[in-house]
């Protein structure tokens, strides 16, 4: 893989395709400000070449949105030669290890990055449940079961998955809501917001 070191303008800088961690506002992202005022940018964003003299963000967007924020106008980057494939997982092994992550953004990472493992003949998702050995292939700290019952995250729908990460619906139970079909979810929800309860893990599994 080739790399280098370059100043890029931040107006040539395009978020990554699909990017599954959100923007982080309010505190968090005053603290960064905060930091960068004071220090500068101390480590170089990772980004890989596009066509016509513009860069995808690996790494590093929240602190592209603080130099725009600053009124910073150049900023150091790492330069790398990757395919779609090798910058998603990429992306997926700079960003996992946030301090805040919500479940939805980590099932989303993961599914991304298997499908990109896959794209390359890694193993597949189902030997990833089999064999336990395998998870470094997607996570250095969690098994691959646990990986996968994060992806099964991905098969609710969008309002029960925002329950997830308001912590409304329990990671455990949630899974067991994933195997539901859309319209049975959808009714779920209703009965969810109707009720102001949500399910216990015996509830799900017998649902």
């Amino acid at each position: 893989m080739s790399e280098m070191m370059k100043n890029l303008d931040v107006n040539a800088l395009l978020p990554f395709e699909d990017h599954p961690f959100r923007e982080r506002s309010g505190k968090e992202q005053e603290e960064l400000l905060e930091r960068m005022k004071e220090n500068g940018l101390l480590e170089p964003i990772i980004v890989r070449s596009l066509p016509e003299d513009k860069y995808e963000i690996i790494s590093g967007h929240r602190r592209v949105e603080a130099c725009k924020e600053l009124g910073i106008s150049e900023i150091p980057a790492m330069v790398r030669d990757l395919s779609r494939d090798e910058s998603i997982i990429a992306m997926v092994d700079s960003n996992i290890h946030r301090e805040h992550i919500l479940p939805s953004e980590k099932a989303f990472a993961y599914k991304m990055k298997l499908e990109a493992l896959k794209h390359q003949g890694k193993r597949t998702s189902r030997q990833l449940v089999g064999k336990y050995e395998s998870a470094d292939e997607i996570s250095d700290t969690e098994s691959g079961r646990q990986v996968q019952r994060y992806i099964r995250l991905t098969y609710l729908i969008p309002e029960l998955l925002q329950m997830v990460d308001e912590e409304r619906i329990a990671f455990t139970p949630a899974v067991e809501l994933s195997y539901l079909p859309d319209h049975e979810q959808k009714k779920l929800a209703e009965e969810i917001e109707y009720a102001d309860a949500t399910p216990s893990l015996s509830q799900a599994q017998r649902v």
